[in-house]
C-alpha cells in the first residue's frame, strides 16, 4: 500500500482493495461474455441443435443482456486465473453439464491412402470451425466424434498482459487444434479464435447470429468482455 496522508486516503485504499478483490473471477464462478463488437452475450438454449456439422448443442450469440442462456461456469486448475498459460473451460449453465468446445469427427478415407480421417465439423454458415455445447461422455472414443473443451485467454490489448483474470476484461479466447483442415495431425501448436460476425444461420423459423473459430488475424469481432455474476437466478 502507498503512502497516506489522511483517513480519507487510507479509506479510499481499502475501498480499492476491496473493489478489486470482489472483481476477481475465481474458480467456478458464474460469468457472462459479451462480443464486443455487437453487444451480444454468448449464449445457447438446451437441446437445441444444429441441423449441419456434428448436430451438437447450437452457440450463438443472442440478448444484448445477460439472461439465463448466457451464463457459465468457469473452471480452471487453481483460485484464481493468471494470464500465464492458464486454462479454462466454460459450462453452460443452464444446460447438463455441456461444455463450450469443437469437435471433429473420423472418417474413412477410401482413396489412395485408406485409413481414418479426422475433420473439424464446419459452421452452418461458412468454413470456420463450428463451436457448440457437449460433453466428453457424449462425444468420447466410443462414438464417432471426439470433444476437446480446454480454452486459452489473452488480453486483448497487451500481448504480453500479467496478473490474474477478473471482471470486465476484454479478452480474446483460443483453443487448441489436433488437426489441420485434411485431417492429418499437426506437429506443432495451432490455435483457433472464439468470434462472432454479423453472418447469421437459421433453425426452423428461428434466425442465430453464428459463433465460429478462426486462425485469420484477429480484430474487433474477436473480442469479448468477461462479466462476473454475483446473482443468479435460473428461470
Amino acid at each position: 500500500m502507498k503512502n497516506v496522508n489522511s483517513i480519507n486516503e487510507l479509506a479510499k485504499e481499502f475501498e480499492d482493495i476491496v473493489l478489486e478483490e470482489s472483481n476477481l473471477i475465481r474458480k467456478e464462478s458464474i460469468v457472462a461474455l459479451k462480443h464486443i463488437a455487437t453487444g451480444k452475450y454468448l449464449s445457447s438454449i438446451s437441446n437445441l441443435r444444429y441441423t449441419t456439422g456434428s448436430e451438437s448443442q447450437l452457440v450463438f450469440v443472442g440478448s444484448s443482456e445477460p439472461d439465463p442462456n448466457s451464463l457459465w461456469k468457469i473452471s480452471f486448475g487453481s483460485e484464481l486465473a493468471t494470464y500465464t498459460d492458464t486454462f479454462i473451460t466454460l459450462q453452460h449453465v443452464k444446460s447438463n453439464n455441456m461444455f463450450l468446445g469443437i469437435n471433429h469427427g473420423y472418417f474413412y478415407n477410401t482413396g489412395y491412402n485408406s485409413g481414418f480421417d479426422f475433420r473439424y465439423r464446419k459452421s452452418p454458415s461458412n468454413n470456420y470451425t463450428e463451436v457448440s455445447c457437449n460433453n466428453f461422455n457424449n462425444s468420447g472414443y466410443n462414438s464417432s466424434s471426439f470433444w476437446f473443451n480446454d480454452w486459452k485467454f489473452s488480453y486483448s490489448k497487451v500481448k504480453e498482459h500479467q496478473g490474474y483474470l477478473k471482471s470486465n476484461d476484454i479478452i480474446n479466447l483460443s483453443i487448441k487444434k489436433r488437426y489441420d483442415e485434411y485431417g492429418k495431425s499437426i506437429k506443432n501448436e495451432q490455435f483457433e479464435f472464439l468470434r462472432s460476425h454479423d453472418i447469421q444461420f437459421t433453425i426452423g423459423n428461428d434466425t442465430f447470429q453464428e459463433v465460429v473459430c478462426h486462425n485469420e488475424r484477429l480484430g474487433g469481432n474477436d473480442e469479448w468482455c468477461i462479466e462476473l455474476i454475483h446473482e443468479v437466478k435460473i428461470f
